[in-house]
């Protein structure tokens, strides 16, 4: 697993879940071009760079660079770190047909093409697997999930946090793994 600080930017559900198998950070899908419709989706990612900087990765098509393009149009350059896929000819799995342009996206890669892409990008990581992580249950216990009083609370929590309510429980806990430990995690709930 890598360790990152930047938030990656991927484009979509299946992409989120690819990299979620080796990266170790927060990872926003843009849904797509409804990013240009959600404003708190981009006002969240142009939060995200100016405090811990985004790297930004997309399909290698016609749509994947517009998309691109579009975030980085708002955006420092020295927030914002990109990293390409190559042209990589093919049919994703769960797809019964190549995409239009007929390359495979970032959930086609296979994962040691995404790793070395991290690695050879300039990015300080680690593999580091030291850190307690905060888990799901650690979310229950706190009665932030699977509770009566649940979406309040993480309601809540999000709001202190500074972050946009659309977040789910999963992207709340990537985004609590690579903000604190779990120890300081532990902390911070007591005074909220």
């Amino acid at each position: 697993m890598i360790r990152i600080k930047q938030a990656v930017i991927v484009e979509g559900r299946y992409d989120k879940i690819k990299l979620s198998n080796i990266l170790d950070t927060l990872i926003v899908e843009t849904n797509g071009f409804q990013i240009y419709k959600d404003r708190e989706r981009r006002s969240f990612i142009r939060k995200l760079a100016m405090e811990r900087g985004i790297i930004v990765l997309t399909d290698s098509d016609h749509s994947g660079f517009q998309i691109r393009n579009y975030i980085a149009s708002g955006i420092p350059k020295e927030k914002i770190k990109h990293l390409y896929i190559p042209d990589v000819y093919g049919k994703e799995k769960r797809k019964s047909a190549p995409s239009k342009e007929g390359k495979l996206g970032v959930e086609g890669m296979n994962d040691s093409m995404l790793c070395e892409l991290f690695k050879n990008a300039d990015i300080a990581f680690t593999t580091e697997e030291n850190r307690e992580r905060i888990t799901n249950y650690d979310l229950f216990a706190y009665g932030i999930s699977g509770g009566s009083h649940s979406k309040e609370k993480r309601k809540k929590l999000l709001k202190e946090l500074n972050l946009p309510e659309f977040l789910s429980t999963n992207s709340l806990l990537s985004f609590l793994n690579s903000s604190m430990s779990r120890e300081e995690f532990e902390n911070y709930i007591m005074t909220i």
